[in-house]
């Protein structure tokens, strides 16, 4: 497989993260997947959004969950983009996309949609919890899923396995070649996060992974041709 590169939560280096601006940019980069991140608002709706919270990256303050669709709308996420649903980000992109998902509930809401609109092709599911993976596999028959791991071990790969997963996406700081030879042997596909320096691709290369998640295009161009 070619060595893919991961537009994370769009190109959120040069663009407010995880809004539709951010995505398209990260589209018209080449960036071969757009990673996003979903949350339920108050009212169901697959919000795209990182935090739990809307402090960060609005003109709001308050938690994602006690907040309608409605409400969140009038928010400016930046550049007066507002905060996208999930469908939106399927209209208005056709890259592949990695969509990562916080809890079980979403993972619930996400099921629906990509069954209703046939994305098992299009859609990879991740999740820092093994039981969100463990629930979309169950929902979506032959779902691609991955399991993030920030701060983690060798048991990183047996967490993987046991969920079904078919990918780790692992914090670089924290990979070592162990723990790459253990994935390897697992047949485990390795995503390393997040890419954003030449140091950094050095060591996604040497360490041989399979792809690198970015906060910049930049890595679209130079990844390809870094030892």
């Amino acid at each position: 497989m070619n060595f893919l590169t991961i537009g994370h939560r769009g190109v959120m280096g040069v663009e407010p993260e995880n809004t539709l601006r951010s995505f398209v940019a990260a589209q018209h980069a080449g960036l071969d997947v757009i990673e996003l991140d979903l949350h339920l608002s108050k009212d169901g709706a697959l919000v795209v959004m990182h935090d739990t919270d809307v402090d960060r990256t609005t003109d709001g303050t308050g938690p994602i969950a006690e907040k309608t669709l409605s409400e969140l709308r009038a928010l400016d996420a930046g550049r007066g983009e507002h905060v996208p649903v999930f469908e939106e980000v399927l209209d208005a992109v056709h890259a592949p996309l990695q969509a990562e998902i916080k809890d079980v509930q979403a993972a619930r809401a996400l099921a629906e949609v990509m069954l209703t609109r046939d994305l098992v092709a299009r859609v990879e599911v991740s999740s820092f919890h093994d039981e969100a993976v463990a629930e979309i596999t169950r929902l979506v028959p032959g779902v691609r899923t991955a399991l993030i791991g920030s701060r983690y071990g060798t048991d990183i790969v047996d967490r993987a396995v046991a969920v079904g997963a078919s990918t780790v996406c692992l914090n670089i700081r924290r990979l070592t070649l162990e723990i790459t030879e253990q994935a390897r042997k697992a047949d485990l596909r390795i995503i390393g996060w997040v890419v954003n320096t030449q140091d950094h691709l050095r060591l996604v290369r040497a360490l041989q992974l399979d792809g690198a998640t970015t906060d910049y295009p930049e890595i679209k161009r130079t990844g390809r041709f870094t030892a």
